[in-house]
């Protein structure tokens, strides 16, 4: 029995001093290992630990200002305190949540932009151990090549209960994560730049250094100094890149959180605005930002003048507004909600104002309230109406349908199958006109005859109307873009629309008629004024333009910097006309206001010596039938200066009671421009409407 024992024992010794003897051998293995790294790559690994990188990157400057005409400011950068993270080049997902928890101690943030998603992946992230449980281990070795498909498990089965159970703590911690997560590696990320308080910023300022990544610095928020006025034009950046044009704006060397123009000007003039950013040098160790330099002076963007006269602007939407209010007061229909105005320089394309207002409810103030609607100028279109006769006369002289002095019957058309046709002033007698009276009257007749005789027509009382209606369509657009009506102006403005065009092929031989007289296709506010310039000066189809410099950025904010580009005036083309042609159709266009049947002769007491056109237009809107009314003029009469259409849909219904708002706005918006250019103040203009009435 002892024997046996003493054998056990012997073998257990053997066991023990043979395990002795490999745990010898791998301590001796790893001191010959660091022995070796120690001795032989000692000085590359040390080299390697303190090796440091130069990164550059860029770094976003202020916009550049927007300007009137006369230097008034119109766009500002207003800076604002902001927080920032630098993501260093190797993430550390404990460290960010780390620094994510410390700036949450210091700062308020909103956590309104906190998604399901972004909730499910927190709880994850900060409960490893629940995490671990949501998968079993056959699912672990059946997915074990497919880290997805286990996350997709575990985020599936997260339950309401546990996300419910983070506090609201933990949602900003949450908030503030994913601002340090969105951006790219060695690239400033905004943090927070709304709101921050003066304690808020010291808070972080003082603690930079037990924060890695953070910085505070300043940021900028556009500010208008004219509050709403020409609001929808100038347009609206992002707060950060968007989305659906990432890769677009990344391959330009934008950042992921820079700011661009989202529409109107701020989108045209991206690339001038957006200016030239400061180029900075991140000095890195092990990933981490040790050190940052900066390699070149970032230069804010340039600066735009543009060819608005801001107070001009602010006068014209008072005047909309004003009137749109009288028109209601006095009975004006529930449909009538807004107006446009155009002011254009016919010699150069200028804009001088583009003002539109829409009346609507206000659901915030509860009440009606007036937005702007300026951009409505040009991307909404209406029937215009008679104002475009104009265009109509100079057609039937280019197609040849028509000479200069041609008289014509007006008298009611009666086509079989159809209402009678006639002109407001003659609804059943017989009258001959010319051309220059078919203006000053605004005969329908008249018009309706140039369609006929373009469609190689005839007309027989009591009869269809026999016409190519094809070719009069054709051939009557084709003229009609010669002054930029139903074609895109070539305004240095995007989202510009070209108006509606009624379908040929579904059209009836009478609605190549309603073309001439302005009342089958729909056109812009603006497209009636670059219309009515190239009558004004001439015959020349000016392109509009809402820039009028591009300024390089001053040193100085009080002062404007020198001229970078001028934008000089470009003629698009000249409608196929003589001179002599044109100047006959201006005639008309005093005669409108000037003389005694006149449809226009509101404008004849005018000091400043307008011409022009009126129309009014039948329609539907939103069922129900209403007149659009509308008006083109300029002045002076002899040396043009200024251009002016006025639109005004749904002025009143079919059958109720008629009103001039447009020319009421037509009349104290040229009263404004001439006042204004001669600094008055217009009193005398206000006792004049007072006579007339």
């Amino acid at each position: 029995m002892a024997n046996n024992k003493e054998k056990k024992k012997n073998h257990v010794s053997i066991r023990l001093n043979m395990l002795f003897f490999v745990v010898f051998l791998l301590f001796s293995l790893l001191i010959l290992r660091l022995g070796v790294i120690q001795i032989v790559h000692g000085e590359d690994a040390k080299r390697e630990v303190e090796r440091t990188e130069d990164i550059t990157v860029n770094k976003s400057v202020p916009r550049g200002k927007i300007y009137d005409r006369k230097h008034r400011l119109i766009v500002d950068n207003e800076p604002k305190k902001a927080i920032t993270y630098t993501i260093p080049n190797k993430f550390d997902q404990e460290e960010t949540l780390e620094t994510a928890q410390k700036l949450a101690q210091l700062i308020d943030k909103d956590t309104e932009d906190i998604t399901e998603r972004d909730k499910i992946d927190y709880y994850l992230m900060t409960h490893p151990d629940e995490a671990a449980k949501k998968v079993t281990d056959e699912e672990l070795e059946k997915y074990k090549e497919d880290d997805d498909k286990i996350y997709k498990l575990q985020r599936e089965r997260v339950t309401e209960e546990e996300l419910s159970s983070l506090t609201e703590e933990d949602l900003e911690v949450l908030a503030i994560y994913r601002e340090l997560t969105s951006g790219y590696a060695l690239t400033p990320q905004i943090v927070k730049n709304e709101e921050v308080s003066a304690e808020e910023y010291a808070k972080v300022s003082e603690r930079l250094s037990k924060l890695p990544g953070v910085d505070t610095s300043t940021d900028w928020d556009r500010k208008y100094e004219y509050g709403d006025t020409l609001r929808s034009i100038l347009g609206n950046v992002t707060n950060g890149l968007p989305s659906e044009k990432l890769d677009y704006y990344m391959s330009r060397g934008y950042s992921r959180n820079d700011r661009v123009g989202k529409s109107y000007i701020e989108l045209q003039y991206e690339d001038v605005l957006r200016g030239q950013k400061e180029k900075i040098k991140n000095v890195t160790r092990s990933g981490s930002v040790i050190e940052t330099n900066i390699l070149h002076e970032g230069k804010r963007g340039k600066d735009l003048i543009l060819t608005i006269d801001m107070e001009l602007q602010k006068e014209v939407d008072k005047i909309i507004e004003e009137e749109l209010r009288k028109a209601k007061a006095r009975g004006g229909t529930g449909l009538l909600d807004r107006a446009f105005v155009t002011l254009m320089d016919p010699n150069t394309g200028e804009i001088l104002a583009m003002s539109g207002k829409q009346y609507s409810y206000n659901e915030d103030e509860g009440k009606y309230t007036f937005n702007d609607f300026a951009a409505g100028n040009f991307t909404t279109s209406y029937v215009v109406g008679s104002s475009v006769k104009g265009a109509t006369v100079l057609t039937g002289y280019m197609s040849g349908a028509i000479a200069p002095g041609d008289v014509l019957l007006d008298e009611p058309l009666y086509i079989k199958g159809s209402k009678p046709k006639s002109s407001h002033f003659n609804r059943g007698g017989n009258v001959y006109l010319n051309d220059h009276t078919a203006i000053v009257r605004s005969s329908n007749v008249y018009m309706y005859k140039i369609a006929i005789a373009m469609g190689d027509g005839q007309y027989r009382r009591n009869q269809s109307l026999i016409i190519d209606k094809a070719k009069a369509f054709t051939e009557m657009r084709k003229y009609f873009s010669q002054f930029g009506l139903g074609v895109q102006t070539g305004i240095d403005l995007p989202g510009e629309q070209i108006g509606f065009r009624g379908s040929i092929e579904n059209a009836d031989a009478g609605n190549a008629l309603d073309f001439a007289i302005g009342q089958y296709d729909s056109y812009t506010p603006l497209q009636l004024a670059q219309y009515v310039s190239t009558i004004a000066n001439g015959g020349y189809r000016m392109k509009p333009h809402i820039v009028k410099e591009i300024r390089e950025p001053s040193e100085a904010d009080e002062e404007i910097g020198p001229i970078a580009e001028e934008i000089k005036p470009k003629v698009l083309n000249r409608i196929n006309a003589p001179e002599s042609w044109i100047e006959r159709v201006q005639g008309g266009f005093w005669g409108v206001f000037h003389e005694a049947n006149g449809t226009g002769k509101a404008f004849a007491r005018e000091p400043y010596r307008p011409a022009g056109k009126t129309g009014t237009a039948e329609t539907f809107d939103r069922g129900t039938g209403v007149w659009n009314l509308s008006l083109v003029a300029y002045a002076p009469y002899q040396n043009p200066e200024v251009a002016m259409s006025v639109i005004v849909p749904s002025a009143y219904v079919k059958g109720g009671t008629p009103n001039t708002i447009n020319s009421d706005i037509g009349k104290r918006v040229l009263r404004a421009y001439f006042d204004l250019k001669n600094n008055t103040d217009g009193s005398s203009g206000e006792n004049e409407d007072e006579d007339e009435e």
